[in-house]
Protein backbone atom coordinates (compact mmCIF):
# COMPACT_ATOMS: atom_id res chain seq x y z
CA UNK A 1 0.00 0.00 0.00
CA UNK A 2 1.24 3.47 -0.88
CA UNK A 3 2.02 5.79 2.00
CA UNK A 4 2.66 9.51 1.64
CA UNK A 5 4.08 11.82 4.29
CA UNK A 6 4.27 15.57 3.70
CA UNK A 7 6.55 17.97 5.51
CA UNK A 8 7.73 21.55 5.36
CA UNK A 9 4.60 23.57 5.99
CA UNK A 10 4.81 26.52 8.38
CA UNK A 11 3.96 30.18 8.90
CA UNK A 12 5.72 32.54 6.49
CA UNK A 13 5.46 36.16 5.39
CA UNK A 14 4.19 37.51 2.10
CA UNK A 15 6.88 37.18 -0.55
CA UNK A 16 8.74 34.42 1.26
CA UNK A 17 9.70 31.06 -0.20
CA UNK A 18 8.91 27.63 1.18
CA UNK A 19 9.70 24.10 0.10
CA UNK A 20 7.32 21.24 0.78
CA UNK A 21 8.40 17.65 0.56
CA UNK A 22 6.50 14.39 0.26
CA UNK A 23 8.00 11.00 1.04
CA UNK A 24 6.56 8.03 -0.87
CA UNK A 25 6.75 4.41 0.22
CA UNK A 26 5.11 1.09 -0.42
CA UNK A 27 5.34 0.76 -4.20
CA UNK A 28 7.64 1.61 -7.10
CA UNK A 29 7.75 5.39 -6.98
CA UNK A 30 9.03 5.87 -10.51
CA UNK A 31 5.82 4.45 -12.00
CA UNK A 32 3.50 6.86 -10.18
CA UNK A 33 2.23 10.27 -11.14
CA UNK A 34 2.52 12.68 -8.21
CA UNK A 35 0.41 15.72 -7.46
CA UNK A 36 0.04 18.54 -4.98
CA UNK A 37 -3.39 19.83 -4.04
CA UNK A 38 -4.46 22.36 -1.43
CA UNK A 39 -7.53 23.20 0.55
CA UNK A 40 -8.19 26.53 2.19
CA UNK A 41 -10.77 26.94 4.98
CA UNK A 42 -14.27 26.89 3.59
CA UNK A 43 -13.12 26.04 0.08
CA UNK A 44 -12.92 22.90 -2.00
CA UNK A 45 -9.66 21.09 -2.54
CA UNK A 46 -7.90 22.43 -5.62
CA UNK A 47 -5.11 21.31 -7.90
CA UNK A 48 -1.74 22.99 -7.51
CA UNK A 49 0.83 21.04 -9.51
CA UNK A 50 1.67 17.58 -10.77
CA UNK A 51 4.62 15.69 -12.16
CA UNK A 52 4.07 12.62 -14.27
CA UNK A 53 6.03 9.41 -13.93
CA UNK A 54 8.11 10.49 -16.94
CA UNK A 55 8.80 13.93 -15.49
CA UNK A 56 6.26 16.09 -17.32
CA UNK A 57 4.99 18.91 -15.12
CA UNK A 58 1.64 20.68 -14.87
CA UNK A 59 0.59 23.73 -12.90
CA UNK A 60 -2.53 25.57 -11.91
CA UNK A 61 -2.66 29.02 -13.47
CA UNK A 62 -2.67 30.58 -10.00
CA UNK A 63 0.80 29.23 -9.19
CA UNK A 64 2.43 29.11 -12.61
CA UNK A 65 5.74 30.95 -12.55
CA UNK A 66 5.90 30.92 -8.74
CA UNK A 67 5.78 27.22 -7.82
CA UNK A 68 7.98 24.39 -9.10
CA UNK A 69 7.28 20.71 -8.65
CA UNK A 70 10.08 18.17 -8.90
CA UNK A 71 10.63 14.51 -8.20
CA UNK A 72 13.66 12.53 -7.07
CA UNK A 73 13.23 8.90 -8.06
CA UNK A 74 16.37 7.90 -6.17
CA UNK A 75 14.94 9.24 -2.90
CA UNK A 76 11.26 8.50 -3.57
CA UNK A 77 10.32 12.08 -2.90
CA UNK A 78 8.42 14.88 -4.60
CA UNK A 79 8.95 18.50 -3.71
CA UNK A 80 7.02 21.70 -4.21
CA UNK A 81 9.16 24.83 -4.24
CA UNK A 82 6.92 27.83 -3.56
CA UNK A 83 8.22 31.34 -4.21
CA UNK A 84 6.64 34.79 -3.91
CA UNK A 85 4.02 33.45 -1.55
CA UNK A 86 0.75 35.31 -1.21
CA UNK A 87 -1.93 35.26 1.50
CA UNK A 88 -4.21 33.37 -0.91
CA UNK A 89 -1.69 30.51 -0.90
CA UNK A 90 -2.67 29.79 2.70
CA UNK A 91 -4.05 26.26 2.84
CA UNK A 92 -3.42 22.71 3.86
CA UNK A 93 -1.26 21.19 1.14
CA UNK A 94 -1.72 17.54 0.25
CA UNK A 95 0.52 15.20 -1.67
CA UNK A 96 -1.24 12.65 -3.87
CA UNK A 97 -0.19 9.66 -5.96
CA UNK A 98 -1.69 7.50 -8.68
CA UNK A 99 -0.63 4.64 -10.89
CA UNK A 100 -3.45 5.00 -13.42
CA UNK A 101 -3.56 7.93 -15.81
CA UNK A 102 -6.10 10.68 -16.26
CA UNK A 103 -6.38 14.44 -16.01
CA UNK A 104 -3.62 15.70 -13.77
CA UNK A 105 -5.90 18.20 -12.09
CA UNK A 106 -8.58 15.64 -11.25
CA UNK A 107 -8.31 14.89 -7.53
CA UNK A 108 -10.61 11.90 -7.99
CA UNK A 109 -7.99 10.16 -10.12
CA UNK A 110 -5.53 10.03 -7.19
CA UNK A 111 -6.31 7.17 -4.80
CA UNK A 112 -3.46 7.85 -2.40
CA UNK A 113 -3.16 10.92 -0.19
CA UNK A 114 -0.97 12.22 2.58
CA UNK A 115 -2.22 13.75 5.79
CA UNK A 116 -1.49 17.31 4.67
CA UNK A 117 0.81 20.07 5.86
CA UNK A 118 -0.33 23.57 6.81
CA UNK A 119 1.04 26.58 4.96
CA UNK A 120 0.08 29.98 6.32
CA UNK A 121 1.14 33.17 4.56
CA UNK A 122 0.84 36.19 6.77
CA UNK A 123 0.59 39.74 5.52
Amino acid sequence: QVQLVESGGRLVQVGDSLRLSCAFSGRTFSTYDMGWFRQAPGKEREFVAAVGWAGTTFYADSVKGRFTISRDNAKNTVALQMNSLKPEDTAVYYCAARARRGRYDDSGSYPYWGQGTQVTVSS
